[in-house]
């Protein structure tokens, strides 16, 4: 019992405490996001944001082929 407890505690935790903190800041945002940087890392960022979305994009389209 005490170790389905834990189990069940570890996943509780792994599934709603990153929902519910990302929840309270609200979505991401990119206005203003990078602030008192160079203007290289500022680009980086970019760079970075933009090859996270492409990913997104890229698992969605697999999905959908997928199914």
């Amino acid at each position: 019992m005490a170790e389905t407890r834990g189990r069940l505690s570890s996943w509780w935790h792994r599934t709603f405490d990153d929902w519910a903190f990302r929840s309270m800041i609200g979505p991401a945002q990119v206005k203003g996001a990078v602030q008192g940087c160079d203007q290289d890392a500022r680009e980086q960022w970019k760079r970075d944001l933009e090859n996270r979305k492409r990913y997104t994009r890229e698992q969605r389209e697999r999905a959908r082929s997928a199914s």
